[in-house]
């Protein structure tokens, strides 16, 4: 995708495409905000307060006026915007000239409805805030139901009330509209569609809402195309029809089945998109925290067993990490990183958990942030070694602790070790 540089001249234009409610609003806030966090939501709000009277369409105006109200970086913008269109309420458009211009389209949040019945938003959202605060939740948006058994339907239709005159011509009335998740394929359809036996597919077998499913399952369950095709071979009839709702019980129980009962974690999920660092930078530093921010703690381990699979005890850290904890991915494998380099490629659970400790107390959310703080206590261990030894310390440390990285200027060790580092995740 080409990379496009934001500057504080560049103007924009909204465009609202829905018909937005106080419910909406509310929704984004109670839904949305646990999985995109509160900068996004601020910038979809912002862009609200934008529009005309009413709410259709907003002047030109530039993105200094966003850094104004919301007192904040372009970078932050920028990235809590990427955020917005990654979940479905905000499509960008870019025209390039003297001073770049934008057409910021807004779309509605999912009704609780839909979101609930997301596989993608559900899970996340579950996994999110936990079990206490996802039941109340959901009681909160449940349905009232009342018991109309021993009850008449005594409704008269329109035409028993209204007598016809002549037709007005009808007007094309703005509408409500979500957009729903933008999720990238994981799974080839061609692949997919080829492994199945011809007799069971018609036309109407893979239409667009059957694909969105099979793409969203195959996210939050972490499941290739090799197992789709196995699970969609179990729900697929003579017809060529396939039962959603058998696909989607058919994905959870598969995932559960595999993971000892438990429903997926964010051992395979990578850092949010509003906490990554605006890509385009290209020193050693800026490529290994892409590696950090762009890996799940699960692959990013992974890659320290060789390719083989990590032991239960080490996933079940990385999962206490992130879901007790609640420390973020990319933290995780910063974290991971700086532990295995100084504790002899041992993940000591006590020396894990004290440090992990640390850098929530202090409120590390980011890659940089977790590298920095990691640099800066270790200086402090070494300078304590050597009041107490009266010798200059030189233990063993991951290859980002080099200040001259950015300026390439590392030993043949470092070398090596940047090599081995990026090429896994190239």
């Amino acid at each position: 995708m080409k990379i496009i540089s934001l500057l504080p001249a560049d103007t924009y234009t909204i465009v609202n495409r829905t018909i937005l409610t106080e419910k909406d609003k509310n929704n984004l806030i109670t839904l949305y905000e646990p999985i995109i966090g509160p900068i996004p939501v601020a910038l979809y709000l912002t862009l609200i307060r934008d529009l005309d009277k009413l709410e259709i369409m907003s002047g030109d105006l530039t993105h200094h006026h966003l850094m104004t109200i919301m007192r904040t970086s372009l970078d932050i913008i920028k990235t809590a915007r990427e955020t917005l269109e990654a979940v479905g309420l905000l499509k960008t458009y870019f025209k390039e000239g003297d001073s770049n211009s934008y057409v910021y389209e807004l779309y509605s949040p999912l009704s609780a409805n839909e979101f609930f019945n997301n596989p993608v938003f559900n899970i996340v959202l579950y996994n999110n805030i936990g079990k206490e605060e996802y039941e109340l939740l959901k009681l909160e948006y449940s349905k009232l139901h009342i018991d109309l058994k021993e009850y008449e339907d005594i409704t008269k239709p329109m035409n028993m009330t209204f007598k016809s005159s002549n037709m007005i011509e009808p007007i094309l009335a703005r509408e409500k509209k979500s957009l729903g998740l933008n999720i990238t394929d994981q799974i080839d359809f061609n692949l997919l569609i080829s492994s199945l036996p011809k007799t069971l597919i018609n036309e109407r077998t893979f239409n667009k809402k059957t694909k969105e499913l099979i793409t969203n399952l195959s996210f939050v369950y972490n499941l290739d195309t090799l197992k789709m095709i196995e699970l969609l071979r179990m729900v697929i009839n003579e017809n060529g029809s396939i039962n959603k709702e058998e696909l989607r019980k058919s994905a959870r129980k598969y995932y559960q089945y595999n993971n000892s009962g438990n429903l997926p974690t964010l051992i395979y999920r990578t850092q949010p998109e509003y906490l990554k660092t605006p890509s385009g930078g290209m020193s050693n530093k800026d490529k290994i925290i892409a590696v950090f921010e762009n890996t799940t703690p699960h692959d990013f381990l992974k890659s320290k067993y060789k390719g083989s699979s990590p032991t239960p005890r080490d996933l079940k850290l990385l999962e206490e990490l992130l879901e007790d904890v609640k420390l973020q991915p990319a933290v995780v494998n910063v974290l991971v990183d700086y532990v295995l380099k100084k504790n002899n490629n041992k993940l000591n659970q006590a020396f894990v958990e004290t440090i992990a400790g640390q850098w929530k107390r202090n409120g590390v959310e980011t890659a940089k942030e977790a590298m920095e703080l990691a640099i800066q206590e270790n200086k402090k261990i070494n300078k304590k070694i050597e009041n107490k030894t009266n010798k200059r310390v030189s233990l063993k440390t991951p290859v980002w602790f080099n200040e001259t990285i950015e300026k390439e200027e590392i030993s043949e060790e470092e070398r090596i070790e940047l090599t081995e580092l990026l090429k896994e995740f190239r």
